[in-house]
């Protein structure tokens, strides 16, 4: 239920109406309310509750939506929409046809950047600021960006251009992993509020004017200057980005923010404001354990999240950290990287078990395949966990670093195809198709956990670069056992034999085609290899079949039937083909079930385009 302060806030201009006192009182109304309905509906918990007074402070000092505010990743915009005229849609949040769990243009004006990947706000916001300027227009633009996407090569690219231009773009460093000591006290608010007032940038303007006729003497007076605010503040890197940097300051104090920013707000040029926040504030069992809370599913308020540890399936993600630490048990050379995804990519054990062996790179995927070709160039046999949205990032690295030099790197691909509610920015949509089209690559996808182990294993022995792709979630129910032995690189199999019409599953959508070939009587083969594809098998079954069906939960376009189709005509067969995959949109979030049934991979829309309904 809305709180009585929050239940008035219907865009940002209600909040300037308020005072200091019924903001702060808006904060803990608007951290309730999160926590209320992300319990509800499950969603992104740590890190919203932890820009509360963040989103309040930005959203009351700038003119928004003229102003922008451009947000990295997403994960922290929960406040934002409440805010911003979504607060009755939230009990939609992340579900079919309802509200995103990330900034999206078309969803309100508001947002004005869509993200989902970190580490692009510095980029968009330089681009959004100098169109401002070349335009003519008065606007401010704030980029809002934590410390963990800041470990991405994107965000120091774009600080190197933006230090150099005369943009008028501020950014604001939310750090929430306390790696450095939050501010206390009032000296620190004090310095910062003075730093960042018009009194102290005009005598520094001054300053640099009269002894800029004796540079000696302006070149001393920057180094006093940089010695002193050095002893109350880490500024130097983005100083020398060509920023002028202000903090740190408490995040969660609104008495320091909004007078903070109202002082920036009127300074020119790159500006950056380093503000600390704490993940999961305001709720003990998520300030606890942010990492839990990070992600959550529903949970009950008063008792937190129960059961840590499911009693059912395993999912794949616990299959691929199992297998990793029982490959590395019997080899030394293996070593695991992720992109700060080891609860994600499920290394957590691996980490425990093999700390000498466990690289987390941070944000950086490019870095992380470069990194893994570098360790394969030295006999080390590199696996790289990282999740299939995230690999596009390092294409180009996966292209020239690895692939063309044809070195031992396996990927290990999770969330392959459509993952659910984190919607189009994390589908896997794509991979199989740009996968498949670069030389050297062996291209795997598991119909079961067993085979997901056996798959992982053909991957690891193939001496070049090979990549496991498998989906969200748990498997079907097949004990993968604890065998480390390969299957036969390129070759398929039949799971049921049929009359006229032959199914070709890959990997996930081997299940949906058995139970559509039930109705249909249909042969189902379950493929296994999209590159090498099983092209006997396929001779095979378009020679005792009028009618193929390739079946596969990547775009259709580039992907296994391209392949498939590709056998046909260099073979002279003639079968009739339909080939069933993710259609040439973007598909939007929603339960993982409805999803599938609305692009026809389920059973139903198997025997669908088959009957030709």
């Amino acid at each position: 239920m809305t709180s009585p302060l929050l239940a008035t806030i219907d865009q940002p201009a209600d909040l300037r109406r308020l005072d200091r006192k019924q903001l702060k009182a808006l904060a803990d109304e608007l951290r309730a309310y999160i926590l209320d309905s992300v319990s509800h509906t499950g969603g992104h918990l740590s890190s919203n509750l932890g820009t509360v007074e963040l989103t309040i402070a930005l959203h009351t000092v700038f003119n928004t939506p003229e102003d922008r505010l451009v947000w990295d990743v997403g994960h922290q915009t929960y406040p934002h929409k409440i805010l911003t005229g979504r607060r009755e849609r939230m009990a939609t949040l992340r579900q079919y046809h309802g509200l995103s769990g990330f900034p999206k243009r078309c969803e309100s004006e508001y947002d004005t950047f869509g993200v989902g990947h970190s580490s692009t706000s510095i980029s968009a916001a330089l681009g959004m600021a100098l169109a401002a300027k070349l335009k003519g227009e008065e606007r401010r633009t704030v980029a809002i960006i934590g410390d963990g996407a800041m470990s991405a090569g994107q965000a120091f690219e774009a600080l190197n251009n933006a230090g150099v231009s005369d943009a008028n773009l501020l950014v604001i460093l939310n750090d929430n992993e306390m790696s450095i000591s939050p501010p206390v006290g009032a000296l620190n608010k004090y310095l910062v509020r003075l730093l960042s007032g018009r009194t102290y940038n005009a005598a520094r303007r001054g300053a640099e004017k009269v002894l800029g006729v004796a540079p000696p003497l302006l070149e001393l007076a920057r180094r006093a200057e940089e010695h002193m605010k050095g002893m109350i503040n880490p500024g130097t890197l983005f100083e020398e980005f060509g920023f002028t940097y202000f903090g740190p300051i408490d995040g969660h104090d609104l008495d320091a923010l909004i007078p903070t920013l109202e002082n920036l707000k009127s300074l020119t040029g790159p500006i950056f404001l380093h503000v600390v926040t704490k993940k999961g504030q305001g709720y003990k069992l998520a300030e606890a354990d942010p990492v839990l809370y990070h992600g959550v599913s529903k949970f009950d308020t008063e008792n937190g999240i129960q059961g840590g540890k499911s009693g059912g399936k395993p999912t794949y993600t616990a299959i691929f950290g199992d297998w990793l630490c029982d490959m590395a048990a019997a080899d030394d050379k293996l070593m695991g990287i992720t992109p700060a995804m080891r609860e994600g990519s499920g290394l957590v054990k691996f980490a425990e078990q093999f700390p000498k062996r466990y690289f987390d790179v941070g944000i950086a995927e490019q870095h992380a395949v470069t990194f893994a070709a570098g360790l394969a160039c030295e006999g080390l046999k590199p696996v790289v966990a990282i999740y299939s949205t995230f690999l596009q990032r390092a294409y180009d690295q996966l292209v020239h670093d690895v692939a063309l030099q044809n070195l031992d790197v396996t990927f290990a691909i999770d969330r392959g195809g459509l993952v659910g509610a984190d919607g189009a920015t994390h589908h896997g949509a794509f991979d199989l198709s740009f996968l498949a089209c670069i030389p050297n690559m062996v291209v795997m996808a598991p119909a079961d956990e067993a085979e997901c182990r056996a798959l992982l294993s053909t991957a690891y022995r193939y001496p070049g670069p090979a990549a496991v792709r498998y989906p969200r979630g748990s498997g079907l129910g097949v004990a993968p056992g604890a065998s480390l032995d390969p299957l036969p690189l390129g070759k398929g199999e039949i799971r049921r034999e049929g009359n006229d019409v032959a199914l070709l599953a890959f990997g996930s959508m081997v299940a949906p085609a058995l139970k559509a070939a039930e109705a249909l009587d249909a042969t189902v083969a379950n493929m296994r290899f999209i590159k090498p594809l099983d092209a006997d098998l396929v001779e095979q079954l378009a020679r005792s079949h009028g009618t193929l069906v390739v079946i596969e939960e990547n775009a259709a376009i580039g992907g296994a039937g391209s392949e498939v189709a590709r056998v046909l005509e260099e073979r002279g067969l003639t079968p009739r083909l339909i080939r069933l995959g993710l259609p040439d949109r973007f598909v939007d979030h929603g339960d993982q079930v409805q999803l599938l049934a609305e692009v026809g991979l389920d059973a139903a829309g198997i025997i669908a385009a088959v009957r030709g309904n």
